[in-house]
């Protein structure tokens, strides 16, 4: 009977029926002792500024670590611009490291050929003399050296190649005329260029064209058959030169590669695949 005499006050107070169920037995947790604490000591408009204050110091929080993130997420991007200038700016080096050492490696060859060609280096013939040095030079009858020729082709031309003698005699300080014969068996034009060396090749130096087809494409049309001269001559300073003593045979050869873009010729006196 004293039970609904003491719950009668809550149909017109849910706070004494909340503190008198709770006085009654009813399981508090610290929060809740000290909530119900609060509602005892604080005056009512409290309880909500308190709450507010909580609300916007934990908002103001969040805010903080918002900013702070949006910082370090500039702060990244930046650094991720920083690093793409840096990598396209040693990307464009090295690009154009790679393009010049291309475009050295295709000048070597010409380069080195012009050098072999003035110097005789190497087993190349020498070229570039005029009228007038073969004019004045003079023979020496007493020195009489054998020339051979050789033509070889390389697998990327099928051209029927051949020296049309296979020796001549010579003297230094005189000129003389050979000749090399070309023919294309296949159906299809092909464009061919030549190489050529000197053996032994100290005597290349020596070795004077004044006119040949070597470093110049041939064109020749399906069965087409070509004859190309070789001019040249041995220079007087051959009998001087003491390492010249015992050479009385010189090897002229000559190799013709089928023209292609791009297609580098060998180096002359070096031995090629």
């Amino acid at each position: 009977m004293l039970l609904p005499v003491m719950l009668r006050p809550s149909l017109c107070c849910p706070l004494q029926a909340s503190l008198l169920l709770t006085r009654c037995g009813a399981p508090r947790t610290p929060q809740a002792q000290f909530e119900g604490f609060l509602r005892r000591r604080l005056p009512p408009g409290l309880h909500l500024q308190i709450r507010t204050r909580r609300t916007r110091s934990h908002q103001e929080e969040w805010r903080s670590h918002q900013e702070e993130r949006r910082s370090h997420q500039e702060e990244w991007r930046s650094h991720q611009e920083e690093w793409r200038s840096r990598n396209k700016t040693v990307l464009t080096y090295i690009t154009a490291a790679g393009v010049g050492m291309i475009g050295l490696s295709y000048a070597a060859v010409p380069l080195y050929r012009l050098y072999c060609q003035a110097s005789g280096l190497g087993g190349t013939a020498v070229s570039g003399h005029d009228a007038e040095q073969v004019e004045t030079m003079t023979a020496v009858k007493e020195r009489v050296i054998k020339v051979t020729f050789n033509a070889d082709t390389h697998a990327s031309i099928q051209w029927n190649f051949r020296p049309q003698q296979t020796e001549i005699f010579v003297v230094p300080g005189e000129t003389a005329l050979a000749f090399y014969r070309a023919k294309n068996p296949t159906d299809k034009p092909i464009i061919g260029i030549s190489t050529y060396n000197v053996v032994p090749f100290e005597a290349g130096q020596y070795f004077n064209k004044i006119q040949c087809f070597c470093f110049e494409e041939q064109r020749l049309n399906p069965h087409e058959e070509v004859d190309m001269p070789v001019f040249f001559y041995i220079d007087p300073e051959f009998d001087e030169d003491p390492r010249m003593a015992r050479v009385d045979t010189i090897t002229l050869s000559y190799t013709f590669f089928e023209a292609k873009e791009g297609q580098q010729l060998p180096l002359p006196g070096y031995a090629y695949n």
